[in-house]
């Protein structure tokens, strides 16, 4: 998975010299998480939303007609801006992308090509890649099975005991989780099934009979009923 296939593709961009009042309007009615700040073609900062609202809301509590001025009609974007952002290439995986979100704690980068701005990631989008992986769409059943060491064949194995059980398979995710909230590199690791099937509790007890702990199974939600 490339970032380019993934990211916010033209982004909107402001210069340094934008008024924050005018950023924060357009993260409002664009619905976006973060802006990158460019002048004279070279990316300078990022300016976000929370910025723009903690900027909003310490005028608001001050409730001083001095600093709304300042705030509406002084206050620049290059004031508050984060300076040399961290950034992603168009050509990074998206797993590069989370893990040094991850690592330095950002929800949002500029994403570079030969030097320039050409898109955005955000938490939107990381949120669209983990609803597509889940198939938030697809109503699947799923399973979930307790910590296990995976060797070779042992994912072929559940795919062959599920679907022998009448399910069909749609993906299976080995997670690990560790303290710091992840560790691909753990030994023993929990096992995500998601599939169709008519009877999950079928699925389960297969499962269940070959050794294999279901700490948690959902059903697919039921499909939506349309009105005439």
């Amino acid at each position: 998975m490339i970032v380019r296939n993934w990211m916010q593709r033209n982004p909107t961009l402001v210069n340094g010299d934008t008024l924050l009042s005018e950023a924060k309007r357009i993260l409002s009615e664009h619905n976006l998480q973060a802006l990158p700040v460019v002048d004279d073609g070279r990316l300078r900062g990022v300016i976000t939303r929370a910025h723009c609202l903690q900027a909003a809301h310490f005028v608001a509590r001050t409730q001083s007609a001095d600093e709304y001025s300042f705030f509406a009609n002084r206050l620049k974007v290059k004031d508050i801006m984060v300076r040399n952002p961290a950034t992603v290439i168009a050509t990074d995986t998206m797993e590069d992308c989370l893990r040094q979100g991850q690592e330095l704690g950002i929800a949002q980068f500029p994403v570079m090509d030969g030097g320039q701005v050409v898109g955005v990631i955000s938490s939107r989008e990381i949120f669209s890649l983990a609803a597509h992986f889940l198939g938030a769409w697809e109503r699947r059943c799923g399973i979930t099975l307790g910590p296990m060491e995976l060797k070779p064949g042992t994912i072929g194995r559940i795919a062959d005991l599920v679907e022998g059980a009448g399910a069909e398979v749609q993906a299976i995710y080995p997670i690990a989780r560790g303290e710091n909230g992840g560790d691909c590199a753990a030994r023993h690791k929990k096992v995500i099934v998601r599939f169709h099937a008519a009877e999950v509790r079928k699925v389960v007890a297969v499962l269940e009979a070959a050794g294999f702990r279901v700490i948690e199974s959902v059903e697919a939600l039921p499909e939506e009923k349309t009105s005439h």
